[in-house]
C-alpha cells in the first residue's frame, strides 16, 4: 500500500462556533489550525472560508488571506472548496480557484444535502473542470452517490479533466449515500484501477469509515467540517482527529505520507 494521505477539513460550511470553540473561522486561525493538523500527520489541508461575521463565504480575498497563513506556518498541501454552501451560485462558488491553489474539490452531481439540495448541473461541472485545468489546479472529485463517478468518468472522457485521478468519497451525508462498508466498496469498484481515493465519514460514521480507508488501501479525510466530536458528547480539535488517524494507521502498520510524499502519490507539482 502506499502511505496513507490524511486530509484534514477544518472549516466547512455548516458548522459554527456555537456549536464547537474548536472551529477557525478567521484567515489566522485557519492557518494556525492548518499548522497544528499538519503537525499532526495531515498532508492535505481542505479548506472553507467564513466573513468576519463567521458566516460562509467564497470570496477571493478571504481564500487569499486564508492561503497565506497557511503558508508561511507549514508545507501542508492546500485544498480549496468549491462547494461553498447550498445555495451559492457557480460564480460565486469557482472565486478560489484563480488564487491557483494545488487542488480544489469538484462536486460531480446534485444531490440532497440534508434539508437542502446541493445543484451540480452538467454544464456547471464543465465550466468548473475548465477553470481549474485553466489554472493547473489538481481536481478532487467529490462523490457523494454513486451516479458521480460516472459524471466524474465523462469529464475526463472528455478531456475536461487529464492526469491522475483522485476522488474523495463522501458517505452519510443526509439526503446522500449511507456510509455502511457494503456501500464504500461498491463505490470504489466503481473507479479505475489506477485512481487513488480518500474516504470522509459525516459525524458518527467518520472513524469507522477511515479505519476502513485504512484498510482497503485508501486515504483518510476527518476535521470538524465532518464531525465535531472525538467520541459521543465530546467536542474536540481538528489536530485531535488526526492525531487518531495517525495512532490507528501505525498500529497497523501504514506509514502517514508527508504533503511531499503525497504530491508524489498525487502527482502534484508544487
Amino acid at each position: 500500500m502506499n502511505k496513507l494521505i490524511i486530509t484534514a477539513a477544518l472549516v466547512g460550511a455548516e458548522v459554527r462556533k456555537e456549536d464547537t470553540p474548536y472551529l477557525p473561522t478567521s484567515p489566522e486561525e485557519i492557518g494556525v489550525a492548518a499548522a497544528e493538523a499538519c503537525e499532526a500527520g495531515a498532508s492535505i489541508v481542505h479548506i472553507h472560508v467564513r466573513d468576519a461575521q463567521g458566516n460562509p463565504t467564497q470570496d477571493r480575498e478571504i481564500y487569499r488571506l486564508a492561503m497565506e497563513e497557511i503558508q508561511k506556518r507549514c508545507n501542508a498541501i492546500i485544498q480549496v472548496s468549491t462547494g461553498g454552501a447550498v445555495g451559492m451560485s457557480s460564480e460565486e462558488r469557482i472565486q478560489p480557484v484563480s488564487l491557483r491553489p494545488e487542488m480544489a474539490t469538484l462536486s460531480t452531481g446534485t444531490v440532497n444535502f440534508g434539508s437542502g439540495v446541493f445543484m451540480n448541473g452538467p454544464d456547471q461541472l464543465i465550466t468548473f473542470a475548465k477553470e481549474m485545468q485553466k489554472y493547473g489546479v489538481k481536481p478532487e472529485f467529490e462523490i457523494f452517490d454513486v451516479g458521480m463517478i460516472a459524471n466524474a468518468l465523462y469529464l475526463v472522457k472528455k478531456g475536461y479533466v487529464t492526469g491522475h485521478l483522485h476522488f474523495d468519497l463522501v458517505l452519510g451525508v443526509p439526503g446522500a449515500i449511507p456510509a455502511t462498508p457494503e456501500n464504500l466498496l461498491h463505490l470504489v469498484r466503481q473507479l479505475p484501477s489506477d485512481a487513488t481515493w480518500t474516504v470522509a465519514g459525516i459525524g458518527r460514521y467518520q472513524l469507522p469509515m477511515a479505519v476502513l480507508g485504512i484498510v482497503l488501501g485508501g486515504h483518510v479525510r476527518v476535521g470538524l467540517e465532518d464531525n465535531i466530536y472525538y467520541r459521543k458528547g465530546e467536542l474536540t480539535s481538528n489536530a485531535k482527529l488526526v492525531e487518531r488517524i495517525v495512532r490507528i494507521s501505525r498500529e497497523m502498520d501504514r506509514e502517514v505520507a508527508t504533503p511531499d510524499e503525497a504530491r508524489a502519490i498525487l502527482q502534484l507539482r508544487k
